[in-house]
């Protein structure tokens, strides 16, 4: 049975476990994994505020160090998820074997 994601975002799955977001397939060779670290009150409810966001590798083989691509930080989660397919198109895109 294969898994159905509840959220996608440009077409790509997104799962979110507390404070953690996952954006794109793991069968694929880059995930973006989104890490909320900071949230604020905008009336009565909670937002992300501070936000790290990186590229990483889903090659099991690597330890984690070497499986992060590249990796910052934005204020908000939609500039993270924003910023994060960008990394992700470019990086499954330069990872497709050439024709």
């Amino acid at each position: 049975m294969s898994f159905t994601p509840k959220l996608t975002y440009k077409n790509r799955p997104l799962v979110r476990c507390g404070n953690e977001v996952y954006y794109g397939s793991m069968t694929e060779p880059f995930v973006v994994f989104i890490q909320i670290v900071t949230t604020k009150q905008e009336g009565s409810t909670e937002i992300a505020d501070k936000v790290q966001v990186m590229l990483l590798s889903t090659d099991t083989s690597k330890p984690l160090p070497e499986r992060v691509e590249k990796t910052g930080s934005r204020h908000g989660l939609y500039s993270a998820l924003d910023i994060g397919s960008i990394w992700l198109e470019r990086a499954l895109t330069k990872s497709k074997p050439q024709k």
